[in-house]
């Protein structure tokens, strides 16, 4: 596990009627007209508040007057999904540390989708939130303006990349692509395939895959990829696509543990034998994989690092103790477990 400094804007104020006021070139009274009362403004003032509303990031506040202090004691925590338990420890780690400290925390689904996280950090904005924790770092251009218009602390999860909204706390997807396509290369197998989802962290993942394999002058021989959320039964179904189209690979990677177990019934059901016949490693080591019949290869997450340290850089920020100008970039890492499958 790592830590480094990354360069990043000093954190500054949210933005206010009157920022959007002087950015539109009209008066504060008309902005507030625009947004509430639209009809007693002309088309053309409307369309100059909307512009600098976009170009600012900014939200109305929906508890001003309400609140004796700036604290809401709320952070708010988007994940993806809560139906994918591999999501699971890291909003334990991360609603339990927080209810330590006396915040509760606000979750909400995107889905995978970056409109739906935007539709979110809208309705969360506008409750002036303490902090945010976000899943990923992908975000449309609205919820970046948003975000870094807030002027609170964000932690995005579950990834690394160079340029965070604030802080980070992950690992490389693309590395464990690599790390699987080396792992089942030191094995001696020389035929593959690959059943993944279209998510953006499972496309860096088998990115990372095909990558590896390109290095060594392999290239996969069926790449399928399924609809995100991936379920067991799209597992089943592609792993029978792949036979029906008489592919025969030495190895199968599958973008999760769910998609593996999938292949796995599906192997069993037409007497294929794993490993005997062919190599098959999942990803998130959930519970299950080490109790499946053959016991499943997989990539191990600590999900719950993930969600503590990230409650924890949240708290320090919240509560001044982290400088906002020196954000962190924190690498739990990750760790393939062997075990029957390959």
């Amino acid at each position: 596990m790592t830590e480094r400094q990354t360069q990043h804007p000093q954190r500054g104020r949210a933005p206010t009627l009157i920022d959007v006021a002087k950015v539109a070139g009209v008066s504060p009274i008309t902005v507030s007209r625009a947004l509430n009362q639209p009809e007693r403004v002309s088309e053309k003032a409307r369309a100059k508040v909307t512009a600098a509303v976009e170009k600012t990031g900014y939200l109305p506040n929906m508890l001003a007057g309400s609140l004796a202090t700036q604290s809401s004691r709320l952070v708010a925590l988007i994940v993806p999904t809560i139906a994918n338990p591999i999501f699971a420890e890291t909003v334990r780690a991360i609603t339990e540390t927080l209810e330590q400290a006396g915040y509760q925390t606000l979750l909400g689904l995107s889905g995978y989708s970056e409109a739906q996280e935007q539709d979110l950090l809208e309705a969360i904005l506008c409750r002036r939130p303490d902090g945010i924790i976000l899943t990923g770092l992908n975000h449309t251009d609205i919820s970046r303006t948003r975000l870094k218009a807030a002027a609170i602390p964000i932690v995005e999860t579950w990834d690394l990349g160079d340029q965070p909204l604030d802080a980070l706390v992950g690992f490389s997807h693309l590395d464990v692509g690599r790390s699987v396509g080396q792992y089942l290369l030191n094995q001696g197998h020389r035929r593959f395939a690959a059943i993944s989802a279209d998510d953006q962290r499972a496309e860096d993942r088998l990115a990372g895959f095909i990558q590896v394999l390109d290095e060594a002058g392999i290239s996969p021989d069926a790449v399928e990829r399924l609809e995100t959320p991936a379920r067991f039964s799209q597992g089943r179904q592609a792993f029978a696509r792949l036979l029906e189209q008489e592919i025969r690979a030495e190895a199968v990677y599958c973008s999760s543990d769910t998609l593996a177990q999938g292949v796995l019934t599906e192997a069993r059901a037409r007497n294929i034998d794993i490993p005997g016949d062919m190599a098959l490693i999942g990803f998130g080591d959930l519970d299950f994989a080490a109790h499946t019949l053959p016991s499943l290869t997989s990539v191990q997450i600590n999900g719950a690092e993930i969600g503590y340290r990230a409650a924890q850089h949240l708290l320090s920020a919240m509560t001044g103790e982290h400088p906002p100008t020196e954000p962190v970039t924190i690498d739990v890492g990750f760790q393939i477990v062997k075990r029957d499958s390959a």
